[in-house]
């Protein structure tokens, strides 16, 4: 998607789609730090979640199904958005049950206390 905005017709409506898509993968990203799994289950789930938004797009907007330009740059994007979710949770977890252990070192990282 973020291909066809780039170099195709563009339309507010896809914008705004995008918005949703990456708000649905930040909300997987979270859901699976959330009940402590591993990376790999949410590169599943990105997969899967790549081809939902491929499909609709296809659906909604008349763009190509079996591209894989488009469908590569959309698992790249919601990958990122997702795993950031996913990081960002996995920190809030670990500063905030293990606080006597970890401090927080950023939004996205943690550091052990003793050093």
């Amino acid at each position: 998607m973020i291909y066809a905005m780039i170099f195709e017709k563009f339309f507010v409506g896809e914008l705004v789609f995008y918005m949703i898509a990456c708000w649905a993968t930040w909300m997987t990203g979270k859901a699976i730090a959330s009940t402590w799994q591993s990376k790999a289950k949410f590169a599943l789930a990105a997969i899967g979640l790549a081809a939902a938004v491929r499909f609709l797009h296809y659906a909604l907007y008349e763009g190509p199904f079996l591209s894989p330009v488009h469908y590569v740059s959309d698992l790249f994007v919601l990958s990122a958005v997702g795993l950031a979710a996913y990081q960002y949770t996995r920190t809030n977890q670990m500063v905030s049950q293990y606080h006597w252990l970890y401090e927080r070192a950023s939004p996205l990282s943690w550091r052990d206390k003793t050093r």
